[in-house]
């Protein structure tokens, strides 16, 4: 779902003849945002920019526009050619860095009204898991995989937009892999938990540093947003990472909470801070969330997840079973 299909240039193809119902719903959903700055966890990336670029120009079609946009590759469909699921074949799409049938499917994208200081921007999607403090490597993983493993599903950016004269807002954005999908070895949820302590180590500037290569703690204001792609009370994953992060003494966790009135039996969370259903279920998970550093006044957060009899309601269920978060901060 999202801005992504099976092969190459096809999310170029549907994004410039227009007939794709999908993404028609994805591109009204942004606009009915009309946010400054918006994540996308879900778009094809290609090394032109092309498809990007195609959705700036349909939302200006619409008199919404983003002066500035970034896509950086994502680990997403990068071969190994290492058996990476031990399956005897070497170039399936588990065997990539991430999840993948080809190089780019799936990555993220920002759109933005303010200006992207690119000069700025750190990348740690190339970060190796086995660098993290207390990786939690899977107990199958061999010697020469795990020398080449990356943590990032799709990506870690620290990303620095201009506000004001000579001040910054950095973006810290991320989409981690779900939970699940594996075997007893719990790969996919190890690498979840650990792509959401990557931050919790940034944030203790305890990251580990390497030749020319220098993980300082992002300066505030900044804002995490993204999909850790758990929730930290209920369904797959481990919650105690998300649940760190959640109550960090550097965020403010706003609670976004949308409208949807929809309640999950034996679920421990508030099911107004889902943020998304389940495959074709009625189980509703929070696997989305913006939070602000504590230097930031947060006006207004939510989730857009209106009541089934708003006419809307049926454009974002057809877009993606995410719902979008928002939130309207005063920055110092």
């Amino acid at each position: 779902m999202g801005l992504t299909h099976s092969g190459p240039g096809i999310t170029l193809q549907h994004l410039t003849r227009a007939d794709d119902p999908q993404v028609e719903a994805e591109i009204a959903v942004i606009a009915h945002l009309n946010a400054d700055v918006v994540l996308l966890t879900s778009i094809d990336y290609d090394y032109d920019g092309a498809a990007l670029a195609a959705l700036q120009k349909r939302l200006s079609d619409v008199g919404v526009v983003y002066t500035d946009a970034l896509a950086l590759q994502p680990n997403t469909g990068v071969p190994t050619w290492l058996d990476m699921n031990h399956d005897g074949r070497l170039s399936g799409p588990r065997d990539a860095q991430a999840y993948g049938r080809f190089a780019g499917q799936d990555g993220m994208a920002i759109l933005s009204r303010l200006p992207i200081d690119r000069a700025r921007i750190v990348n740690l999607t190339a970060f190796l898991w086995k660098d993290l403090p207390g990786a939690n490597l899977p107990p199958d993983m061999t010697l020469p995989e795990s020398l080449l493993q990356r943590l990032s599903t799709s990506g870690h950016y620290v990303v620095p937009v201009i506000y004001d004269q000579g001040r910054s807002l950095n973006l810290m954005v991320w989409c981690a892999t779900p939970p699940m999908f594996d075997g007893p070895e719990d790969r996919n949820g190890r690498r979840n938990a650990d792509e959401t302590s990557l931050w919790l180590h940034l944030l203790a500037g305890d990251l580990p540093q390497g030749p020319g290569v220098t993980y300082s703690p992002p300066a505030a204001p900044f804002v995490l947003m993204g999909q850790p792609n758990t929730d930290p009370n209920d369904g797959d994953g481990r919650h105690d990472t998300l649940q760190a992060l959640l109550s960090s003494p550097y965020v403010k966790d706003p609670l976004p909470k949308g409208n949807s009135g929809h309640v999950d039996k034996g679920q421990s969370g508030d099911p107004a801070l889902d943020t998304a259903l389940v495959g074709k279920s009625t189980l509703g998970l929070r696997l989305d969330v913006i939070l602000p550093s504590k230097d930031i006044t947060v006006k207004e957060a939510g989730v857009m997840w209106p009541a089934s009899s708003d006419p809307f309601a049926a454009t974002l269920e057809y877009a993606s079973p995410h719902r979008p978060v928002w939130a309207k901060l005063t920055l110092p």
